[in-house]
């Protein structure tokens, strides 16, 4: 049988994370924000880290209370892989060491991120992308004119761990999403090398409807409950 995949505590999921690793981080626009984990990653000290994210430092209104700019504030993030590295009206520690010099920040387009994190997941060598046409996204890729139009080779997302926020899993895995909640973790849990997922509740083995799992327990290694902060 294999090894259970429920976990007590999420220092106890995250106790391999070392330095330098690449992490994939779920939310959008503040919600779907696994904080359970990220605090325990800011507890264990790994630095170095690569993160990507969506918005990192998305308005203050919306921001959870503990996100992937805490990580950046602490010094662990030395790269930044997102969309939008810091909200334009804001002025906070994302923005700070992306000017300084003491972050590395790559920006891709969301759709063009997904696309990535979807080759790596599936093992693809990468994906020809429209998107960015003439842009300075395209510079430095291989270009391919394909039907009249221009296209770049994008290369594949694999990251060593995945911090996946979900509403329900079973013992085995399965996950059920809520909400926005839903927007990384289908693409995120299956390109990394160990998925580990913040949830709401935990049932037994059969005790969710198979029409509404999204994420099968196959991606997923461990559970973790959420802590209410």
């Amino acid at each position: 049988m294999a090894a259970p995949k429920t976990y007590l505590t999420a220092e106890s999921a995250l106790a391999d994370v070392f330095d330098g690793a690449v992490v994939l981080v779920t939310g959008f626009a503040g919600h779907g924000v696994p904080q359970t984990l990220l605090r325990a990653l800011a507890a264990s000290g790994a630095r170095g880290l690569t993160c990507i994210c969506a918005p990192a430092a998305p308005p203050g209104g919306v921001a959870p209370a503990f996100g992937v700019s805490q990580l950046v504030a602490a010094g662990q993030v030395s790269k930044l892989i997102t969309p939008m590295p810091a909200h334009p009206e804001e002025d906070g520690p994302v923005a700070q060491q992306w000017q300084s010099g003491d972050l590395e920040v790559e920006i891709v387009p969301q759709g063009v991120l997904a696309e990535r994190m979807r080759a790596g997941g599936a093992g693809l060598g990468g994906v020809f992308l429209s998107a960015g046409a003439g842009a300075r996204f395209h510079q430095g890729k291989e270009l391919r004119e394909i039907n009249g139009r221009q296209y770049a080779l994008e290369t594949p997302i694999k990251a060593d761990f995945a911090l996946v926020r979900a509403h329900t899993a079973d013992t085995l895995g399965n996950l059920i999403y809520q909400g926005t909640g839903r927007a990384w973790g289908p693409v995120m849990a299956p390109a990394a090398r160990i998925t580990i997922a913040e949830v709401d509740h935990v049932v037994e083995a059969g005790g969710l409807d198979p029409e509404k799992v999204i994420t099968h327990g196959i991606f997923v290694h461990r559970i973790v409950q959420r802590v209410a902060s």
